[in-house]
């Protein structure tokens, strides 16, 4: 882990309540936003707080400098810490620098390849007022980070200061906006050449040989390349600093004579830094649109100054106007003194409203047409698609590869499935939207973020499988191999684990599965005992299974005869044997058992025409209080019988919505009515292949029924998210009472 103080750039930027609006801010990406937490603070809320900071600044008013302390605390990739680790490291950090009593707000990212802690830290003492700035942060951040480390078991880092501050900044120039710094270039380039000098005129000759040129400024040196770009020669190497080379070559000596005919073999130059690709076309591109960007900026701050001038113009042209009518009056001198006033206080309020308007118009201007680093530029442009751009990103030494848990196919990356993107970050990880999870994929591997849901872990499977290959490897703990096995058996997918170990658990679990729900046909052959569920012994089911599979007097159950010529009824399964599973472990009440009802009655003189068996009266099932039964001959349900049409319309619909959500699009379930408990609201009507459907909403599923054209014109008539009911017959019932 590594814990960093974040300077800002100028006193007038220390805006407590503009950081914490920063930090707090999901900007509609599912993973930017974790663990939000406020300390030390009365108030509840992070806008509340903000204003308790911000009172509590104001109450300082002898500190100069900056009064706000934003600390980032980052951990390794694939790092992921619980929320009671990370509430720790962050009190035990804030203690150690002094700012223990202090009021601060802290929020956790997840939108980068590093998990990382902001922390907005108001340097005022709520109680004393006192402003405190930590002495050296960097190295008491160091200590508390190798304390940290060992204590909850992280990857431990490098917290050695090695560098200095400009060397230190031009690495993280590199690093993070991928174009080369000066001291990286020199380094790479001519060091060699520049340290085996053994004069001043040989230094000289060699740093003009590189198109750079060694200056006195200061008590030191720097080192200036062509285009203007100066650092401090002892940044570059402590051999080149001022005492030592005046040790080695005496007095310093300025170069006899700048020739700017003179040829460099070499010249340093603003550009990327050298990946495993060719980057030269797409830093042409970058180069044009910042070029494009900058008279763009320009032409849209001309506008908006012309139309200041001219709104400006009007409004003096319309006072004008005023004090001449003034002027014209029959009133007494008072009174047109009030009104000039008047019209003067006018002039100057619209004149105010104006310029508050331009310097608006400014600011969005700035704001819409900003310059970007060359990595941010990579980054927008693989956002919309561009995979030369995507490929630069991932060819940068920052791109190190996802860790932790995560799922692996054996083959090349291939397009295809495209689920939707939430957000790419510079290292080129693309982080897809789940449900509620998101998806990283790094070109490599995936890796399912925190938290994930069986939806997310089984998006994973289907984007490693569709990219990849169906051979699947799988890395982490235990327990997110567990859930992986879990989720490719609820998805049957036709994946294979490279892990003989993951495949068996996974066979074994498949089995198990369909063995519990096996088909129809398969459960009918041992026949119907009459004693409970399971007293038949094997022999007597190997008995029947081979009496069937010989030809014996056994037909197909479909005609309702078993081997053994035992009578069984078609669709009717073996009550009891395999409760369903919303009832294992549960008292039913009586309401949900299967109800039926002894009709009886007196006798009645039918007509000639009626057939003689209807005076024979038998068992009518109530539809009402009768629940599906589980077991080999399925479920019954007391749905109403719909026409072909009308399934056929259904099902397509439903599976075209599914088909997208499984895509990654944030759409709800979708699947045939069921009875089932949870209150109903009505989410609209479709018309498919000429047949109308109607949505009803439960929880967050969203069911399908067919319904007529009666009911279609009745249901346009309610909004979306009235309460309905569905009857036992399949009609429906608005809140009006008035069913269809």
């Amino acid at each position: 882990m590594i814990a960093k103080h974040v300077p800002m750039r100028s006193l007038g930027k220390s805006d407590f309540a503009g950081l914490a609006e920063y930090i707090t801010d999901a900007q509609s990406k599912t993973e930017r936003l974790g663990l939000v937490t406020v300390t030390n603070c009365q108030a509840g809320t992070v806008q509340a707080a903000t204003d308790e900071v911000l009172a509590t600044q104001h109450m300082n008013t002898r500190a100069t400098g900056d009064k706000t302390f934003h600390l980032l605390v980052s951990f390794r990739a694939g790092e992921k810490p619980d929320a009671d680790t990370l509430k720790a490291i962050e009190e035990r950090i804030c203690a150690g620098l002094g700012y223990g009593e202090h009021q601060r707000i802290s929020a956790v990212h997840h939108d980068t390849d590093n998990l990382h802690i902001h922390i907005a830290i108001n340097k005022i003492h709520p109680t004393r007022n006192t402003m405190h700035e930590p002495f050296q942060s960097y190295r008491t951040l160091g200590e508390l980070c190798e304390v940290l480390e060992r204590d909850y078991g992280l990857e431990k880092d490098n917290h050695t200061p090695a560098r200095s501050i400009a060397e230190g900044r031009a690495a993280d120039m590199e690093r993070h906006a991928g174009v080369e710094s000066l001291v990286g270039w020199i380094k790479r380039e001519c060091l060699e050449e520049i340290k085996a000098a053994q004069s001043w005129t040989e230094l000289h000759q060699a740093l003009q040989a590189n198109g750079l040129e060694l200056r006195a400024k200061g008590n030191g040196f720097v080192i200036e390349a062509g285009d203007g770009t100066q650092v401090k020669a002892s940044t570059v190497a402590r051999e080149l600093s001022k005492p030592k080379l005046e040790a080695r070559f005496g007095p310093f000596e300025a170069s006899p004579e700048r020739q700017a005919e003179t040829k460099a073999k070499r010249q340093y130059q603003k550009k990327p830094v050298r990946l495993r690709v060719n980057t030269v076309e797409l830093y042409a591109r970058y180069k044009a649109d910042q070029q494009t960007l900058a008279a763009t900026q320009r032409a849209a701050l001309d506008k908006a100054r012309q139309r200041k001038t001219r709104k400006v113009e009007d409004a003096k042209r319309s006072n004008r106007l005023r004090r001449a009518t003034i002027k014209v009056l029959g009133e007494n001198r008072l009174n047109k003194k009030l009104l000039y006033a008047q019209a003067s206080k006018a002039l100057r309020a619209e004149i105010d409203s104006i310029n508050k308007q331009y310097q608006k118009d400014r600011q969005d201007c700035y704001d819409a047409h900003k310059r970007r680093t060359w990595a941010d530029w990579l980054k927008k442009e693989a956002l919309q698609g561009n995979s030369e751009a995507l490929a630069a990103l991932r060819a940068r030494e920052a791109a190190q590869g996802l860790k932790g848990n995560t799922v692996k196919g054996e083959g090349q990356a291939k397009p295809g499935h495209a689920p939707v993107v939430d957000n790419i970050t510079k290292k080129g990880t693309i982080i897809f939207r789940a449900g509620k999870t998101a998806v990283r994929d790094d070109g490599d591997k995936l890796q399912v973020s925190r938290e994930a849901t069986r939806e997310g872990l089984q998006q994973a499977l289907r984007l490693a499988m569709e990219r990849y290959g169906n051979r699947i490897t799988v890395n982490g703990t235990a327990e997110f191999k567990a859930q992986i096995i879990r989720a490719a058996v609820d998805s049957q997918l036709p994946i294979t684990f490279a892990d003989p170990a993951l495949e068996s658990r996974r066979q074994a679990l498949l089995k198990k599965e369909n063995t519990h729900d096996r088909p129809e046909q398969d459960r009918g052959r041992t026949g119907r005992g009459t004693g409970r569920a399971g007293s038949r012994p094997a022999a007597d089911d190997n008995a029947t299974r081979s009496g069937i599979n010989a030809g014996g007097s056994g037909r197909d159950p479909a005609g309702g005869i078993h081997a053994a010529g035992q009578h069984r009824k078609p669709d009717i399964g073996r009550i009891g044997r395999v409760p369903p599973p919303q009832s294992k472990n549960r008292l039913r009440a009586l309401s949900k058992l299967g109800v039926v009802r002894i009709a009886s009655g007196s006798e009645v003189l039918l007509p000639r025409d009626v057939p003689g068996h209807m005076e024979q009266q038998g068992t009518q099932p109530d539809n009402a209080l009768r629940r599906g039964v589980s077991g080999p001959g399925g479920r019954l349900d007391a749905r109403p019988e719909y026409k072909p049409e009308q399934v056929k319309a259904m099902d397509k619909y439903i599976a075209e919505r599914e088909g997208k959500r499984l895509k990654g699009f944030d759409i709800p379930k979708h699947s045939r009515y069921t009875d089932g408990d949870g209150a109903l609201s009505f989410a609209g009507m479709r018309n498919v292949e000429g047949q109308d459907l109607a949505l009803v909403r439960r929880g967050d599923d969203v069911m399908v029924m067919p319904i007529d054209q009666a009911t279609a014109r009745r249901l346009k008539r309610i909004a979306i998210g009235d309460a309905v009911s569905i009857t036992p017959k399949g009609s429906i019932k608005t809140s009006k009472g008035r069913s269809r």
